[in-house]
């Protein structure tokens, strides 16, 4: 029994690991896709260099982290088979298809016009390559649109009939559309975009520190500081529906998320910190806010909400990680919030370029929309527990057969491999970053017929000339 218990979790560990990894470089990918379309799409309307030069240099940032995205990818589908049978044997009708779905459109889409967008600059009009960067951006929101079909059926799933022990699809469309579907693919979407934009703010930030004023690095700056403003109070409006959803389908998450272990009278406080201690059954340190959670989770002054030992020990969430690694998603999200508000006032005032603490502040705030959103997904998992499919197939059920020796075996050989090949491209993208864009190296003018096939940087995959950043 012991034996089990270690490979579940060492299973547990590895998935956590990978998706962990993975997640980091399709949210990069997503984001960047939007934003190479509208620097795009600026430089056509208005004409100003500025702009294509940043779409050049954004597109070999883009290229590195859609291919780590990919290699990444490919390793969740070995984990399925390997080391959670049991889940695709049960469910596997319902998800399998999604995913199915995933590659059939998105990701098709994407590499059909993933070539042109990179290399098809000197060889196709300007019209006809727009439109490639607008599919390859629509295809990246077209896969953020499956998976999270397929990961919010596992939250609150319906429109399925269980044959022989089996999950059977009934109804695509409840499948798809389930209840909790429309906040998760919002949510995910804008942390996408917000960490694109915290990423770009924080390149031109280190730029400007170390004195660069072009105009290639205060439109970058500018256009990251309007982008957290605008898109970071409606990440929490979506946040907050988004909530409310969770207290009615998943009300132990919630419990776990509060550190709420007694569904209390008339009201109910917010542990703003603490410690839950599972196994004594009280949140440790506890600083509270009469009525505050009962107005955040419920828009009322008495509204109940269930603690966690309404429900039976074996179904309850590991309230310790979900209750801080919300906070920490939440706190991130303000610091932007700060941020935002920071860079719309000195902006008001003409310093939006001169200010060396908003310039430092943004620089440090480079990571916050990753770790905002790794933190939201521990938060979004860790509390589904001890569900794979919610209240239908537990975790225990899913996984597969195995000794704790291979898990543990391959988790080691992963974590190895991993911080080899995506730390290299980690530390690539980085350097990237650090070189930033140069207006002294021009773009190629496609409605120049004077330049040919090969007769430009451009003209040459995203990554070529990258040793030469590098030494740089």
């Amino acid at each position: 029994m012991n034996h089990t218990i270690d490979a579940l979790l060492l299973a547990r560990m590895q998935f956590a690991f990978t998706v962990s990894f993975h997640i980091i470089f399709p949210a990069i990918s997503i984001g960047l896709a939007s934003f190479l379309a509208v620097l795009e799409g600026l430089w056509l309307r208005t004409g100003k260099v500025v702009y294509r030069e940043l779409f050049f240099f954004w597109s070999r940032i883009f290229a590195v982290g859609f291919a780590m995205g990919v290699v990444s990818g490919v390793v969740m589908s070995y984990e399925f088979g390997a080391n959670w049978a049991g889940f695709s044997q049960v469910a596997g009708a319902v998800t399998g298809p999604l995913l199915a779905y995933e590659v059939l459109t998105a990701f098709f889409l994407e590499a059909g016009f993933l070539g042109i967008m990179l290399f098809g600059w000197t060889r196709v009009g300007p019209r006809l390559h727009y439109l490639a960067t607008v599919m390859v951006a629509i295809g990246t929101l077209i896969s953020t649109f499956w998976i999270l079909a397929s990961n919010s059926w596992m939250q609150t799933p319906q429109g399925f009939a269980i044959v022989n022990g089996k999950i059977v699809p009934v109804d695509w469309l409840k499948i798809v559309f389930n209840p909790s579907f429309p906040y998760r693919l919002l949510h995910m979407a804008i942390a996408a975009f917000i960490v694109a934009a915290m990423i770009v703010g924080a390149c031109a930030a280190w730029h400007l520190l170390r004195g660069r004023r072009d105009s290639a690095i205060k439109k970058s700056f500018s256009m990251a500081m309007w982008m957290v403003i605008c898109v970071v109070p409606i990440q929490m409006v979506v946040g907050d529906a988004h909530g409310i959803n969770t207290r009615r389908f998943q009300p132990a998450k919630i419990a776990a998320i509060e550190g709420l272990w007694d569904t209390e009278k008339g009201g109910t406080s917010l542990n703003l910190v603490g410690w839950p201690d599972m196994q004594d059954e009280v949140t440790r340190y506890a600083i509270k806010v009469p009525h505050l959670g009962s107005l955040i989770l419920t828009h009322s002054w008495g509204g109940e909400i269930q603690g966690l030992k309404a429900f039976a020990p074996a179904d309850r969430p590991n309230s310790t990680i979900v209750f801080w690694s919300f906070r920490i998603m939440v706190g991130m999200g303000f610091l932007m919030l700060f941020l935002g508000s920071l860079a719309l006032v000195l902006r008001r005032g003409g310093k939006l370029y001169e200010s060396r603490f908003l310039q430092r502040f943004a620089l440090l705030m480079g990571p916050s929309g990753l770790i905002a959103l790794l933190a939201g997904w521990i938060t979004t998992e860790a509390g589904r527990q001890p569900w794979v499919v919610y209240g239908v197939l537990r975790t225990a059920d899913a996984s597969s057969a195995l000794s704790a020796q291979q898990v543990g075996t391959s988790l080691m050989i992963f974590v190895i491999v991993y911080f080899l090949v995506f730390g290299t491209g980690i530390y690539y993208m980085i350097k990237l970053m650090g070189k930033g864009p140069s207006l002294g190296d021009q773009a190629p003018d496609p409605h120049d017929s004077d330049i040919g096939i090969g007769a430009s940087r451009f003209d040459l995959p995203p990554i070529s000339g990258l040793s030469d950043a590098i030494d740089e």
